[in-house]
């Protein structure tokens, strides 16, 4: 459904996003964020499949500051060459990209952002710097974060058995945003919604998804929402 598109940032980076239109009149925009792994196929995947939901949908390349091109695979190999790219983007320069994804997409209405481990972690700081109707972060660690407060609502998701992300770590996220749904999953570890991990969780994955379907249902296509628990006061777990 999508494709890669040439894209540029306001100081003149240009850079490659996997960009899907939906099948009819788009509902909305999103964001997708990646993960340390790059634009690769999980990510162009989860891109196509909320096109089929009604949105128009990109995944900017951020890794094309260091080289274009950067896939990589769901191994040791692949995670620490991925923590490698990530410690040499400036912070400034990578919300810029996202900043310029966002421009493309926003005559489609509304715009959210979802990210996924690194890119949840960048969805937070973008809710808080950048435009936006809401965000998702799936298993991204913002409690080194909690001083750059969200300007939009934020959805959260995490593994109870994430190794990465301990469970002080999510009890601090809901003290500090209590009225923001924060979802645990039993059973599931970090990257459980990805089908090409060892933590692959089918069950998490379709919870998440579906949670986040309804969150951005309510404010980025401007639905009601299907459930008052989702927003309400106190932190949703499952």
């Amino acid at each position: 459904m999508g494709q890669f598109t040439t894209i540029m940032a306001r100081d003149g980076h240009e850079f490659q996003s996997w960009l899907a239109a939906p099948p009819a009149r788009p509902r909305g925009a999103r964001v997708v964020l990646q993960e340390i792994f790059g634009v690769n196929a999980h990510i162009r995947k989860v891109v196509d499949d909320f096109a089929a939901e009604g949105y128009t949908v990109i995944a900017p390349s951020l890794f094309d500051r260091i080289r274009r091109g950067i896939q990589l695979g769901y191994t040791p190999e692949g995670m620490q060459e991925g923590r490698g790219y990530v410690q040499q983007l400036a912070p400034e320069a990578t919300m810029r990209d996202i900043a310029a994804a966002l421009a493309v997409v926003k005559h489609s209405g509304r715009a959210g952002t979802i990210g996924y481990c690194w890119g949840g972690t960048l969805a937070y700081l973008a809710a808080g710097q950048l435009p936006m109707a809401c965000a998702v972060v799936y298993y991204g660690k913002v409690t080194n974060h909690l001083e750059q407060r969200p300007k939009c609502p934020v959805m959260y998701h995490y593994g109870a058995d994430d190794r990465s992300i301990s469970a002080d770590d999510v009890e601090r996220l809901r003290t500090a945003y209590p009225e923001a749904p924060v979802y645990t999953y039993e059973g599931a570890g970090h990257g459980f919604n990805c089908d090409q991990r060892d933590s692959h969780s089918p069950p998490a994955a379709a919870q998440a998804r579906q949670r986040t379907l309804e969150f951005v249902a309510r404010y980025v296509a401007g639905a009601a929402p299907a459930a008052p628990a989702a927003t309400g006061p106190g932190a949703p777990r499952s």
